[in-house]
């Protein structure tokens, strides 16, 4: 048997620069499912993603998923890009299976907490106070550039993770530290600065965590899990009942953090080399 990609539409071309196609997936030629390709908003052409991928129960679990999958690299290479991603959610186990046989890797984990209603305290002798200019200045220069050199350890070109780290910011914070919903805040303990945390509060029904570090030199001393505990009580305070984040791979540190607060994983992102 023969499964093969059929078009359902033009490519199309989007306002935001990206471009798409369905696709039918076809065993000699008898429709069993679809597929969407795109490139990626956040990295531009060299970034494929399969938006989505549905193959019909009476022909699943016999590799029409697999084949497509492997049809729709071809479609991305003949566009010019030489990675692929998508987002599967934690509870789609077999979808995650088929892309980790396909090579794909974990590159982050989308994770939740549902909060309760009072705020949790800080401990003793820590305290918070907002980011002044300067220092959000300061900040915003060097996370910058650590978000995309994050992104080129990760295989990305650099023109693209720099363009990338510098429309994130413009789309996040058009207003600097003005921006509304935007919350940035310094930790201190007894009196020094030990690190510092990005809460957004736009979504009326999530916060969500966009930055959260503990200075190099005050690490290991439980400054992660009280900046933690600080986006939950900016978060409870704001009316937000879910808290949210990403976590990328490799970050054992912080996965264990997260779930020992009680963060639950709500999907994969995966991404592959395309050869």
């Amino acid at each position: 048997m023969t499964t093969t990609l059929r078009p359902l539409e033009p490519l199309r071309q989007n306002p935001d620069g990206t471009r798409s196609r369905r696709y039918q997936v076809c065993v000699n030629s008898r429709p069993v499912g679809e597929i969407h390709l795109g490139t990626s908003p956040s990295f531009g052409e060299v970034m494929a993603c399969v938006n989505d991928l549905r193959i019909a129960e009476p022909d699943r679990r016999r590799g029409r998923g697999t084949v497509a999958a492997l049809a729709a690299e071809e479609v991305a290479r003949s566009w010019g890009c030489t990675q692929i991603e998508t987002v599967v959610p934690a509870s789609a186990e077999g979808a995650l299976r088929l892309f980790g046989a396909l090579g794909y890797t974990l590159r982050n984990r989308g994770m939740k907490k549902r909060l309760g209603t009072i705020p949790p305290a800080l401990p003793p002798g820590s305290s918070a106070r907002p980011m002044t200019g300067a220092e959000f200045d300061a900040w915003q220069e060097r996370e910058s550039d650590n978000y995309a050199r994050m992104w080129t350890e990760r295989g990305i070109p650099e023109a693209a993770a720099f363009a990338k780290a510098r429309r994130d910011h413009e789309k996040l914070l058009p207003h600097g530290l003005a921006t509304d919903g935007m919350r940035f805040s310094v930790l201190e303990h007894e009196g020094v600065g030990v690190g510092r945390l990005w809460l957004a509060v736009q979504d009326p029904e999530e916060a969500f965590v966009f930055d959260v570090r503990t200075e190099d030199a005050h690490r290991g001393r439980g400054h992660g899990r009280t900046l933690m505990l600080l986006a939950e009580r900016q978060a409870i305070e704001a009316g937000r009942p879910v808290l949210g984040l990403n976590v990328h791979a490799g970050n054992t540190p912080a996965e264990r953090l997260y779930e020992s607060l009680g963060y639950e994983t709500t999907q994969h992102s995966l991404a592959k080399p395309l050869l």
